[in-house]
């Protein structure tokens, strides 16, 4: 985040998160000490541990905050920036709690972060950074498949669960579920296909399923569906690349790209997997064949689009910039991008907001395909992959068979359907079932009572409804 964007806050990123809950808990009915419960963080575990850099000793500080244990494991993500802090840390968990609940995936909500910069430091010494910071966590009993299980998060992937399973293993050699202490971990490793694209992937999901209902797209003044619609995208990690990814295969034109040191523009679309490879081999966005560069990256968010998708940093826009947003529809892949203050502007001028809390789901959604994997010790599809081959090969036949040979079904076509799914296509069918069924509640939510003015308030109503819910069957609570 710059020193400008960090300027702007207006609150603390938690007490942003707590002023969205007092704002939803008031349409929940239940005793105020269940909801003074579910709002704080059970567990914040702060360290600091010494590791060596050539000749030097260099401290790191660190951090793993369990949010609610009203089911466990506690899951979430842990990340590698500079700008960790306990507060964003404390907020991050707190968003997984009601993420989680939202999508019916049975955790409560964790975070982890460490305070460093990894660009600044070679393979060697992430490695060291990653398995001490993985030490510290066993250590507290803040890991395990049952505990609490961690994922990647911005400036971590695959690589780094990799060292956290393998470090969690050395600890716990007889420890049969051992590999569901972390997921996001590479797939030869017990990761699941489809984990990488996993969160942008859902992104599109719910864009496209919110675009589905007329009734709401007309009150923006646009039609139906993804196809043609202008798309600007802020950040193109891992999360960005695949939203904007899959919303330009299914038809949108992409005009806009924005990293943390460069943007560009193109009303004609723009191929976000040239742009990606582009920024690769420059390290900057700016110069890619047909793109108009702008010059100040942060300006990028003020261009005229349909659909914006902040999938970086949290506190993008504030209230310092919020008037000057133009699109119809801010579609939060990142966690906490828009705060209160500018949600407030946004939502007098009528922009419709997709949150956070729902849409960047897509994450932890295929991380419970891991984790149940993992549990299960069976590979997705390998069960019934040639059985549902076999009966979808036999249906064909008797369809070819009713006609009497008079109509053949093309080669292509009966290969297609007489393949079975694999585990890409039911982890693929389980995230876009999930994210439909999630967006429809929420959305049921913000209808039922006239007094909910947005979709982010329905969906905290939404996911605090559920964790009391698990909180009275635990018999905790009357």
């Amino acid at each position: 985040m710059s020193k400008k964007l960090s300027q702007q806050r207006e609150k603390s990123f938690f007490e942003d998160v707590l002023l969205y809950f007092d704002k939803a808990a008031q349409f929940v009915e239940a005793d105020q000490g269940i909801l003074d419960q579910i709002k704080y963080c059970n567990s914040v575990y702060r360290m600091r541990f010494p590791v060596r850099i050539g000749s030097r000793v260099e401290v790191i500080e660190a951090y793993r905050a369990e949010h609610s244990h009203h089911k466990t494991p506690t899951k979430g993500g842990i990340r590698y920036s500079e700008h960790v802090t306990q507060d964003e840390v404390m907020a991050l968990a707190a968003l997984m709690t009601y993420k989680c609940a939202l999508v019916d995936v049975p955790f409560g909500g964790a975070k982890g972060g460490v305070k460093i910069n990894p660009r600044l430091y070679d393979v060697e010494t992430l490695e060291k950074i990653t398995r001490r910071y993985t030490a510290e966590l066993i250590k507290k009993n803040f890991i395990g498949a049952g505990i609490d299980v961690p994922a990647p998060d911005m400036g971590t992937g695959e690589r780094e669960m990799a060292w956290i399973v393998d470090t969690y293993m050395a600890f716990n050699p007889m420890d049969v579920n051992g590999l569901a202490c972390v997921t996001g971990k590479p797939v030869g490793q017990g990761g699941i296909r489809g984990r990488r694209e996993a969160t942008g992937l859902g992104v599109f999901f719910g864009v496209q399923h919110a675009l589905s209902y007329k009734e709401d797209v007309k009150k923006l003044k646009l039609s139906p569906g993804v196809e043609g619609k202008k798309v600007v995208i802020q950040g193109l990690g891992n999360v960005g690349y695949h939203a904007a990814k899959f919303l330009h295969e299914a038809g949108a034109i992409i005009v806009g790209v924005i990293e943390y040191n460069s943007a560009v523009y193109n009303p004609k679309g723009i191929d976000p997997t040239a742009l990606s490879q582009w920024f690769r081999e420059t390290g900057s966005l700016n110069g890619f064949k047909g793109c108009k560069d702008i010059p100040n990256p942060e300006d990028g968010l003020e261009l005229e689009c349909d659909i914006l998708v902040p999938a970086a940093l949290e506190n993008q826009i504030h209230k310092g910039n919020a008037d000057r947003i133009k699109a119809r529809i801010i579609a939060e892949a990142a966690n906490g991008p828009v705060t209160p203050e500018a949600e407030n502007i946004l939502n007098k001028k009528g922009i419709m907001i997709i949150p956070d809390i729902y849409l960047n789901a897509g994450g932890v959604t295929v991380s419970y395909f891991e984790w149940l994997k993992n549990l299960s010790h069976v590979r997705f599809g390998r069960m019934e992959k040639r059985y549902q081959s076999a009966m979808n090969k036999n249906i064909l036949k008797a369809i070819e068979s009713a006609s009497s040979g008079n109509s053949k079904i093309p080669a292509a076509l009966v290969e297609q359907i007489q393949a079975g799914p694999d585990e890409l296509d039911l982890v693929y069918s389980g995230l876009e079932e999930t994210m439909i069924v999630a967006y429809d509640k929420i959305r049921e939510t913000y209808l039922e009572n006239k007094k909910i003015e947005d979709l982010r308030t329905a969906a905290f109503v939404t996911a605090i409804r559920k964790i009391v819910e698990s909180y009275k069957l635990l018999g905790i609570f009357p």
